[in-house]
């Protein structure tokens, strides 16, 4: 997420002696993966925060697949290309996370039906929200020396997965569990929607202004 616009050589089939080495500049793919990512959590952290009396998660499905999944998932291959582990990982895992959770609720995909006892539906859930959270929090430290604004963010997402896991392991009616959930969602999705505005306007040439992320200082002591 933290690498701009790289040049990369991508070698084409020589013809000939002496052809020209062309060059291909790589534009930043964190915007469109934090996009993705921010505009699905958001309106799912609304749902489960219950707006307008939403109780049924369904129309999210749509943007889990394509917007918060492919979009996201393909914004983490791009970020392997610019030599980005971290974003290049983050990516990816939240892709294939959205993914795998319209899978679950998608109608015939036969997951949620597969299960008849109520009880063990919710603590499979619970295994699956809290597994998560173990990969965000292990994210939220190797975000440590990057910039404030990807703490912020995986410490948020972390309260989140902990608070819908605790919700659906336990208790299927702790309704004020899943609203706080939803509205731990709702802050970390704003965040993520700064974070990918300042990445976007991060370019001297074609933005009137840039957003602080809060550099950290690089460098290790080992």
């Amino acid at each position: 997420m933290e690498k701009h616009d790289l040049e990369l050589a991508i070698a084409l089939p020589p013809v000939g002696h002496g052809q020209t080495q062309y060059y291909r500049k790589l534009g930043n793919p964190g915007p469109l993966g934090l996009f993705g990512f921010a505009s699905t959590t958001f309106i799912l952290s609304l749902y489960n925060f219950q707006a307008r009396g939403i109780t049924h998660p369904n129309v999210v499905l749509g943007m889990a697949l394509f917007v918060g999944g492919l979009a996201q998932f393909v914004a983490g291959m791009w970020e392997f290309a610019t030599q980005n582990t971290f974003g290049a990982t983050a990516f990816t895992m939240y892709g294939g996370f959205w993914m795998s959770f319209a899978t679950i609720f998608l109608p015939g995909s036969g997951v949620l039906e597969a299960y008849a006892d109520p009880r063990e539906l919710n603590s499979a859930l619970g295994i699956y929200l809290m597994t998560w959270f173990i990969v965000t929090f292990l994210l939220l430290v190797a975000s440590l020396r990057r910039n404030v604004g990807l703490v912020v963010l995986f410490s948020c997402l972390s309260i989140t997965f902990a608070l819908l896991a605790h919700f659906v392991a336990t208790s299927a009616s702790a309704t004020s569990l899943e609203k706080a959930g939803g509205v731990v969602g709702i802050i970390t999705a704003a965040v993520a929607f700064y974070v990918a505005t300042a990445e976007l306007l991060n370019d001297p040439v074609n933005s009137w202004f840039a957003l602080p992320l809060g550099q950290i200082p690089k460098g290790r002591t080992d």
